[in-house]
């Protein structure tokens, strides 16, 4: 009886320390998922309507947190190759952040028209419309006041939707017509973020919505992405001019730094003799996709991270990517942990139709008539593997 009492003792012994381990392993597992940014920092009032931030999650641990000022991705975790979890876009702690940022875009939404037009103008049906001056001498990514810095209208249905909903009045920002837009984010439960794009307009207007998260695969503030691959889906890419306006050629990448139709890493040819890697001071060109058929979900751009593992796969029905190396981040905004966002710290897949469509006739055409509608899918898939990839 007393060598059963003893083995009995040993056996409870050893269940009680796989126990404990077991439980401190979920402990961790359940604080490496928890988001670096609180709630109540971003619950404020902003001309009159209520901010707030919506946090969505799937079974596998993913979490992303989205505020409605902007409809910002303002954080998102995501597993490594060791199954350990890191926040993967650069963003703020704060709406404060946001409002007070060098760097306007971060995570945002981006409307009504998503890039450049050349000094502010374009013509539509023979009529001459005037844009605001953002970028001098260009209107960017909608004006000072584009959907970036405007409340949307949010429902959470459950934990892995968000919709948002925003009506950009006729005029607003120089624009015609009175556009209604719906934005929805849908975070599967096999780690892919799904932005879904809805707007119709009551009169002829030009429309180029996407999303400026601005990725570090390594995790955010945590230096350089040049040593990160990317490989994109691209045979030609729209050269610009000093001003960083398309000049309406659509040259192909072979033979260039821009040839990226194999993974390569970031930093790999950036330091080129290239008139067009001077003028964006890096990388801050549109792509022109491979497609078969129009408006077709495609693989657009792979990027991947060796250390981490992380591999992030980029899918949309549009045309074009705006591929962004951070050329003008220069440490001056500080963000969540209270990391500086130095120069090349990040990189931008912006999915969309070419900058400066409305004054380039050659392009997929950006107009949206009334009783059209306008719908947009792009898809950011992540996964995890070793450096054979």
């Amino acid at each position: 009886m007393a060598l059963r009492n003893i083995q009995y003792l040993i056996v409870l012994g050893i269940s009680l320390i796989l126990t404990s381990c077991g439980g401190e392993n979920s402990s961790h597992k359940e604080n490496s998922t928890t988001l670096p940014v609180e709630k109540s920092a971003f619950q404020t009032k902003i001309n009159g309507k209520q901010t707030n931030l919506y946090i969505l999650q799937n079974n596998q641990g993913m979490k992303v947190g989205i505020t409605n000022y902007g409809g910002r991705i303002v954080s998102w975790l995501a597993p490594d190759k060791q199954g350990d979890f890191d926040d993967i876009v650069l963003g703020f702690d704060s709406i404060e952040g946001y409002l007070n940022a060098n760097e306007e875009f971060f995570g945002a939404l981006i409307g009504r028209y998503g890039n450049r037009i050349a000094e502010g103008e374009f013509k539509l049906n023979g009529q001459k419309y005037e844009l605001p001056i953002n970028d001098n001498p260009n209107h960017l990514h909608g004006g000072s006041h584009g959907f970036h810095n405007v409340v949307w209208d949010a429902h959470q249905p459950d934990n892995r939707h968000l919709v948002l909903h925003y009506i950009s009045k006729d005029g607003e920002a120089g624009y015609p017509g009175t556009l209604k837009v719906q934005v929805q984010y849908i975070l599967s439960q096999n780690n892919e973020l799904k932005i879904d794009y809805t707007a119709t307009t009551d009169d002829s207007t030009v429309i180029n919505l996407t999303n400026h998260a601005f990725f570090n695969l390594a995790g955010a503030g945590s230096g350089s992405i040049g040593n990160q691959e990317l490989q994109i889906n691209a045979g030609a890419f729209t050269p610009i001019d000093s001003n960083s306006i398309p000049t309406g050629e659509i040259r192909p990448v072979e033979g260039t730094p821009f040839d990226f139709r194999k993974s390569k890493a970031i930093n790999k040819d950036i330091q080129q003799e290239n008139q067009q890697l001077k003028f964006a001071k890096g990388y801050d060109h549109n792509f022109v996709l491979n497609k078969k058929q129009k408006g077709a979900l495609t693989l657009a751009a792979t990027a991947y991270e060796s250390t981490s593992g992380r591999k992030m796969n980029v899918y949309t029905t549009e045309p074009g990517l705006q591929f962004y190396s951070g050329n003008f981040l220069d440490g001056s905004d500080v963000g969540k942990g209270s990391k500086a966002y130095n120069r090349r710290g990040a990189f931008c897949l912006e999915t969309q139709h070419y900058p400066d469509t409305p004054n380039q006739h050659n392009f997929p055409s950006t107009v949206l008539s009334p009783h059209k509608v306008f719908h947009s899918h792009s898809v950011y898939a992540f996964y995890t593997s070793s450096s054979e990839h």
